[in-house]
């Protein structure tokens, strides 16, 4: 087994989908006695399998995975309770002399777990009155009011994300404050290294496609149907993920089989992007070449040496 690092310290391993941070991520834990917690919000959902490229347990490689299936389809996400739920699970790892793995692609929840991130109130009776304005009018006309209440707000959210537009105008109206100024600087909360994983955009692209053919000839359609039954479609963040947005398009006729393919195809490489321009942001993230034939020895490298 290769030195660890200091007691302590969590190792996170991030990136763009499909860019190889799973593989990645059992190699370390092999070789640094280390356990999983997943930092993918899409994979905190039970039954979200195909479509969310989960391991599989055979492919865990008798790797300990945290946080995987521990909600139902019709949970909202929250990153506040996951934090709690990662931070519980970080420490066990860490309690038990192992190395945690924070492994994912959701950039705000590995900060919020990484970092001394405090989460703005919620009131239930205005984001209710929030999301049946978004549900009336569609997200345009919310967006043009965050613009004007604040504006580097809305410059860092997408004009359609109505998920994330009832947020800030939640915690504006609650607080009286910007959204953005609940957005702390960095400090951190555990001592941390952060990998990051990414490809070459043509290869990466050409990755994306070679998933998705995957995902249909695994049966994400018949798995999506099978979560139908169980509630997606009223999954306020579930029925969003790529795949499963698609796929339920497909069941109600919107889409033919092949539009349904081909627009996972084309919405994962858009997600792709706006990952990128996530994580590229943080200059605390040693970015890898999956490709590189050297990978695991290289990200054993970049970890910080045991103190003596």
């Amino acid at each position: 087994m290769t030195a660890r690092p200091p007691a302590g310290t969590v190792v996170a391993v991030v990136g763009p989908t499909a860019a190889g941070k799973s593989a990645l991520s059992i190699a370390l834990a092999h070789a640094l006695d280390g356990e999983v917690v997943n930092a993918d919000s899409m994979q905190l959902y039970r039954g979200m399998d195909i479509g969310t490229a989960k391991l599989t347990p055979a492919e865990r490689e008798g790797v300990p995975h945290h946080l995987l299936d521990i909600w139902d389809v019709t949970e909202p996400a929250s990153v506040a309770e996951y934090q709690r739920l990662a931070r519980a699970a970080v420490d066990d790892v860490l309690a038990r002399g192992r190395v945690p793995l924070l492994v994912g692609g959701s950039g705000l929840y590995v900060r919020a777990v990484l970092e001394r991130f405090e989460f703005p109130a919620t009131d239930p009776a205005v984001r209710e009155r929030l999301e049946r304005e978004l549900a009336e009018a569609g997200p345009a006309p919310l967006y043009a009011r965050l613009r004007e209440a604040d504006p580097a707000a809305a410059t860092g959210i997408l004009p359609g994300n109505g998920r994330r537009i009832v947020r800030a105008l939640e915690v504006i109206e609650l607080t009286g404050a910007p959204f953005t100024a609940a957005l702390p600087e960095p400090t951190p909360y555990y001592p941390s290294v952060q990998l990051g994983v990414d490809l070459d955009t043509a290869l990466l692209d050409e990755r994306i496609a070679l998933r998705v053919d995957r995902m249909w000839a695994d049966g994400l359609v018949a798995e999506t149907r099978d979560l139908v039954g169980r509630g997606l479609p009223a999954g306020r963040t579930a029925s969003r993920a790529l795949g499963y947005q698609q796929v339920l398009r497909l069941l109600t006729g919107e889409l033919t089989e092949a539009e349904a393919h081909d627009e996972t195809v084309r919405a994962t490489r858009r997600f792709v992007r706006r990952q990128r321009s996530w994580f590229r942001r943080d200059p605390r993230i040693h970015w890898l070449d999956s490709a590189a034939p050297d990978l695991v020895p290289a990200a054993l490298r970049l970890l910080p040496a045991p103190a003596q």
